[in-house]
């Protein structure tokens, strides 16, 4: 059995944030859950997935979030709790949906998931989703540890139930990848079969309806604000006049903070967890007994905004402060240090922070560039790419995936990257803007996930360019989940339906379309050429499995190759694909036989022929 299926109240177990909000949806009796993957929320969807084996509740994989957030606004208005998970980007594709579920509302309890990522660790930006709370009127819960990331989720549950409204529950990436102990609690039972009553004058969102739906969604929220007066997570700690408000995981950066300067006796904090609504009245009886007032939040300024105008409603001139030149920034995640220097900063407090650890006279680490993996069937399909367009004028859009990372020299396949989809959708503007040609590439999931649009709107408009279809037969980047074109036989999995990009590529009526295996070189190049010279839209499949996949389910055997006497040191293997395999030792090229796989696209570009399998 699964261990987040256990049914056993005041077990304690280490979890990570991910795994306890997972187990926290499951003691709620969520019933039905849908995701596209993407990190850091990445975790939550496999537990959840994993725990769909072995029980009723249903899980899916969706094509992307718009559609997972369908496909749960459905469930969720036929009377199934339901549970619908992204990272923070993902609920930009999704706010189409978003805004108008809204008024709309549910019929059981909906939470949606929102795994914001400062510092962008895995991400292209670090926006901060706090706003789509307050933008499309939704209730939102923050949590500060692992162990209260369960627990919200429970209650959000019960709150969205209440009011009959989708609530937010918007982490960020210390608390999803954080590790902790949690107590479980009672598992609700499920309630797995629905039934949808036909209310067009609820669901069907005409100008007409809409507007009415307006006035009841603002009523809603009225009543969200003053549960959230009354909610026991937001809260006070500590007594004195100097105010600090902190969210998130930066709650515990201030308690710690505090102790660490000796200023408990002088110091209160505000802990906002039910944060959309803002508890008005809470706030101003916090600022009330201040003479000022410091907000710690990562990301941007939206507490402080909020707290600035309360006091102003209140007629309170007392400083308060955030994100200023000195203090906080907009830019990253916080830590201890930083929290601890801003705090005794604001405050006047005499502090000296602990002297750095003199590392002069220590080497510095040598520098460690993101890589694709050794074998990895991406660095084939680049090197092909850069060979079949040696000597022209080209751009190469590229797209959200691991394949990113082949913009980094000596590949340097990728000029243009925003989005998901957005390679098909650029090179549609490249392609007419410039004379330039176009080349680029998108990975299987991403073209699902809103490549194919793009490829249509080129196809209809008569735009000029080749696109590369990496098919690596899983979605890699986020930790191999499946996605429309898996054969879900190879996972041990049946009753799933399979696209074939080939024949659904034809059928969008792409009139030049081949198909490439990338570890054949020569092959490949010369089918990329022969895209390449054709004059309109036209599609190269390259199609590898992932090596890491391929590996996890015996689909292949790695067999290492070595550097041979016959090499003279044209350094081709280094300087043309940088395979993290290769390394040098006493000036000469050598193979490190741990990792290498065998993929023999070296063997195949070395002119000197000499790397061959290690006998």
């Amino acid at each position: 059995m699964h261990k987040l299926l256990k049914d056993s109240p005041g077990e304690k177990i280490m979890l990570l944030g991910n795994e306890a909000i997972a187990r926290g949806a499951v003691e709620a009796g969520v019933a039905f859950a849908t995701t596209y993957p993407g990190t850091p929320s990445s975790e939550v969807s496999l537990n959840l997935f994993q725990m769909s084996r072995e029980s009723d509740l249903y899980f899916e994989y969706s094509t992307n979030e718009k559609v997972a957030l369908e496909v749960a606004a459905a469930a969720a208005n036929s009377g199934l709790r339901t549970f619908c998970m992204m990272k923070h980007v993902g609920l930009n594709v999704a706010a189409d949906p978003l805004m108008t579920l809204a008024y709309i509302g549910v019929t059981a309890g909906m939470v949606i998931l929102t795994a914001d990522d400062p510092a962008m660790f895995s991400s292209q930006n670090e926006q901060d989703n706090r706003y789509y709370a307050k933008f499309g009127h939704f209730p939102m819960f923050e949590p500060s540890c692992v162990a209260e990331a369960k627990d919200m989720i429970k209650e959000a549950f019960e709150l969205s139930e209440t009011l009959k409204q989708p609530v937010i529950l918007r982490t960020t990436t210390r608390i999803n990848h954080s590790n902790a102990f949690v107590t479980f609690g009672d598992i609700k039972e499920r309630q797995t079969n629905g039934r949808f009553e036909r209310n067009p004058m609820r669901c069907v969102t005409v100008p007409a309806v809409a507007r009415r739906l307006h006035v009841k969604l603002l009523e809603r929220m009225d009543k969200a604000a003053g549960m959230s007066e009354a909610s026991a997570f937001n809260f006070v700690t500590g007594q004195g006049v100097w105010g600090v408000v902190a969210n998130g995981v930066s709650y515990h950066y201030a308690l710690d903070a505090v102790k660490d300067l000796g200023i408990e006796s002088k110091v209160k904090i505000l802990r906002p967890g039910f944060s959309n609504p803002m508890p008005k009245d809470k706030i101003k009886d916090f600022l009330s007994g201040c003479e000022k007032v410091l907000v710690i939040e990562e990301g941007e300024p939206f507490m402080e905004e909020a707290i600035k105008a309360f006091a102003q409603e209140a007629g309170l001139v007392i400083p308060i402060q955030g994100k200023t030149d000195t203090l906080f920034t907009s830019l990253g995640e916080f830590h201890p240090a930083m929290v601890r220097e801003n705090i005794a900063a604001f405050f006047g407090i005499d502090f000296t922070p602990a002297p750095k650890i003199d590392t002069s006279d220590i080497p510095e680490i040598a520098n460690r560039p993101p890589n694709l993996c050794s074998g990895c069937s991406h660095r084939a399909t680049f090197y092909a790419i850069k060979k079949a367009a040696q000597g022209m004028d080209v751009i190469h859009p590229s797209d959200i995936g691991c394949y990113t990372l082949g913009f980094m020299p000596p590949l340097s396949i990728g000029d243009f990257v925003i989005c998901m989809g957005g390679s098909v959708s650029t090179s549609c503007g490249f392609s007419k803007a410039t004379d330039q040609k176009v080349v680029s590439v998108i990975g299987d999931s991403t073209f699902f996930h809103s490549g194919i649009t793009g490829l249509v709107n080129a196809v209809f408009n008569r735009h000029n360019f080749t696109l590369v279809i990496l098919e690596n037969g899983i979605t890699a980047m986020t930790g191999h989940q499946p996605h429309p074109g898996v054969d879900m036989e190879l996972m041990g999995m049946d009753g799933y339906g399979r696209v074939n990009i080939e024949n659904l590529v034809k059928a969008l009526g792409v009139e030049h379309v081949s198909v490439i295996k990338p570890f054949k070189v020569k092959k490949s190049i010369e089918t990329l050429k022969e895209a390449m010279a054709f004059d309109g839209v036209s599609v190269v499949i390259s199609q590898e499995p992932c090596i890491l996949w391929a590996k996890s389910i015996k689909l292949k055997k790695p067999r290492a190759f070595e550097v041979t006497d016959k090499c003279t040191d044209h350094k081709e293997c280094i300087n043309g694909i940088a395979c993290p395999s290769f390394y040098i030792e006493e000036g000469r090229v050598k193979i490190d036989a741990d990792t290498c796989v065998g993929c023999a696209l070296c063997a195949q570009i070395c002119p000197e022929n000499a790397i061959r399998p290690l006998k």
